[in-house]
């Protein structure tokens, strides 16, 4: 359940939950989405405004007007109207094309149905009749079109997941979690109609662009022209015009009016010089080219069954103006579909398969692992290196330490429709893999509540106390949970970055971490995904008083975020190191050939990538962004502006 913030320019915004006539007094903006630019009484209006405000089209229109009066007009103003009219028709019919489609689009949204909660009942809604306040109710795999916040969720730790793939064109889910203090409404709808909760916020045309320079250097050459003429004509009065009177006589015999009227004259009578046609050519022009972006096969996705759609005919005018491309890694250039690889644990590499003489196998060329032994294992995972099995039904402690952490530390939601048939939700595609692997080799889980995590170690049901999720952010790199076995033990289990968890692992691992770096350096090489485990036992009354203090940061009004980091810090050092895994997520297809067209095409490309360095060195092998004639690829490290700088000019780069 939910209720309504939305983003409004005023300094200071109210919002009461269950109020539509207080929240109404506000005058707040309504939830319908409104793209499209005309209706049916304002289109013919606005449209002439628009198109009377490019150049051509006024020019002509002034022409118009010059031609109405007879002391200049030379033609007549049937040879200025009927070209207008057909470019104004053919444009505006383009223009009420695009817009109807839009018109569509936003029928789509605005008719989508929500529950919403209004006179102690839940009733159908149309989204674009909810208001500000309120409570709405979602569920599984709806579409969201406004901006929430969240009251209670049905889930564990009253999570929700979002999917924003609309937005960024990945697939990750964005975690989300209620406050405690409204977290306990649930689905009551009777405590959420006597919600009465209130918010207080305080907070502080390109495509023409060149054919507009055209006409300018048209109108430029046709104002020299006129002038030029206009300055004869006043050469030619002053010394033979008063001897021309007697053949045509005439009422003015001023030489300088005489010639300002013939100015406006050649303005008529050189016309053609400013090519109107052009418009009517460009607009069919860029018609077709957008039914050629419809029709392309080769930007057909067979898997989907999805055309490209050119939702505007100037999409590919636009397109020719792009001199630089900046895309992020993964979900863009890559699959987002993350595959357990390899791992190493305790200083042992998993994953490469070899023959008796050393030499490494291909992967096609070694039969898959087999997780019979396990009931609950994903049929779709797959893994080549059988020693991996082995260790673990072998019960090395190490491995087992290591899949443990990864069935525990995570935000991974599990589904069981059927005895047995796991689906995880993940809010991320490496979460998943982690857990995914980690199920098949023994180590499953199978559920969560907001204060224990449930897995099967082995075959053997066990349920952990879960006491603290230390979280992941950009900044901290690394993510940490604080469980109680069934025996009691304190845990703390944690993964990420590994030059984040190297800085906190205790000093008895150096010679552990050093294996474990060529292993990374190996895995990076191959273009892997990397993270690095470790963990640590906490002792029982240091944690009693660390919690407690926890607690306090965490309802703390005042730098929350500050007190949870340094508390976060202070817990998460003298680590054990586990190990790392390895994760594999495959380029889309097609993303070498089309880095290749572009950079043909001298646009220029940056792509964003948090791995490793070489790691995103493989990757710019693998996608053509860097290629083996490149002899001038240097590395830049700094970490300030001047910093990158020093290094450019070394390099040659600046001046």
């Amino acid at each position: 359940f939910f209720i309504f913030v939305f983003s409004f320019a005023e300094l200071e915004r109210k919002i009461r939950a269950n109020d539509r006539e207080y929240n109404l007094s506000f005058k707040y903006a309504t939830n319908a989405i409104k793209t499209s630019k005309y209706n049916f009484f304002t289109f013919l209006p606005l449209n002439l405004f628009e198109q009377f405000q490019r150049i051509a089209n006024a020019y002509f229109l002034f022409l118009l007007v010059l031609q109405v009066i007879p002391q200049i007009s030379s033609l007549s103003w049937f040879t200025t109207v009927v070209p207008l009219i057909l470019v104004l028709t053919v444009t505006a019919a383009k223009d009420a094309t695009d817009d109807i489609n839009r018109h569509r689009s936003d029928n789509r949204v605005n008719n989508r149905k929500v529950q919403v909660l209004i006179d102690r009942k839940l009733r159908s809604e149309k989204w674009m009749n909810v208001q500000v306040g309120d409570i709405i109710k979602l569920e599984n795999n709806q579409f969201v079109t406004a901006d929430l916040l969240l009251l209670s969720s049905s889930e564990p730790l009253n999570l929700v997941y979002i999917e924003t793939a609309e937005l960024d064109g990945e697939t990750n889910l964005k975690v989300r979690q209620a406050l405690p203090v409204t977290g306990d409404l649930g689905d009551d709808i009777e405590k959420l109609a006597d919600f009465n909760g209130e918010t207080v916020n305080t907070h502080a045309h390109t495509q023409f662009f060149h054919l507009f320079l055209l006409f300018l250097q048209i109108f430029g050459f046709l104002a020299f022209m006129c002038s030029v003429l206009a300055i004869g004509n006043y050469i030619w009065e002053k010394n033979e015009g008063s001897q021309f009177t007697v053949f045509l006589p005439r009422l003015e015999d001023d030489p300088a009016f005489s010639s300002f009227l013939t100015f406006w004259s050649y303005v008529i009578i050189l016309n053609t010089v400013v090519p109107i046609s052009l418009y009517v050519s460009v607009e069919i022009i860029r018609l077709g080219n957008s039914f050629y972006i419809d029709w392309d096969r080769k930007m057909y996705y067979a898997h989907n069954d999805t055309p490209a759609e050119a939702r505007t005919t100037t999409l590919n005018e636009e397109l020719g103006q792009i001199k630089y491309v900046f895309s992020d890694k993964t979900g863009t250039l890559t699959q987002n579909i993350m595959i357990f690889n390899k791992c190493t644990i305790n200083g042992k590499c998993y994953g490469d398969v070899y023959d008796y003489t050393g030499q490494r196998l291909e992967i096609n060329e070694v039969n898959t692992v087999d997780f019979s032994f396990n009931p609950l294992a994903d049929s779709r995972f797959v893994f080549h290196d059988h020693s991996l099995v082995e260790a673990v039904k072998l019960e090395n402690t190490e491995v087992h330490a290591f899949f443990r952490l990864l069935a525990l530390c995570h935000t991974v939601m599990a589904e069981e429709k059927k005895e047995g048939e796991l689906f995880y939700q993940a809010q991320s595609p490496d979460e998943g893999a982690l857990v995914t692997a980690a199920r098949n080799f023994g180590f499953v889980f199978r559920s969560r509540t907001p204060d224990s995590i449930s897995i099967v170690e082995m075959g053997k049901q066990c349920n952990y106390e879960l006491l603290a999720i230390l979280d992941f952010n950009n900044v901290r790199k690394r993510m940490s949970v604080i469980v109680r076995s069934p025996e009691g033990k304190l845990s703390l289990y944690c993964k990420g970055a590994d030059t984040i968890i190297y800085e906190r692992l205790h000093q008895s691992c150096s010679k552990l971490m050093d294996v474990t770096t060529e292993h990374l350096n190996e895995f990076a090489g191959d273009g892997l995904r990397t993270l690095a485990l470790a963990y640590k036992d906490l002792d029982e009354e240091y944690f009693n008083q660390w919690i407690q203090r926890h607690h306090e940061a965490n309802t703390a009004l005042e730098d929350r975020e500050d007190k949870l980091d340094q508390l976060y810090e202070e817990i998460e050092k003298d680590l054990l190191l586990l190990g790392a895994t390895a994760i594999e997520d495959k380029l889309q297809d097609g993303v070498p050939q089309t880095i290749e067209q572009l950079s043909k095409a001298d646009i220029k490309i940056w792509v964003l990538t948090g791995d490793k360095q070489e790691t995103a060195e493989n990757i710019g092998y693998s996608c053509n962004l860097l290629r083996e004639e490149m002899n001038d690829v240097f590395i830049i490290s700094g970490n300030s502006l001047e910093d990158v700088q020093q290094e450019l000019r070394s390099e040659e780069i600046l001046d």
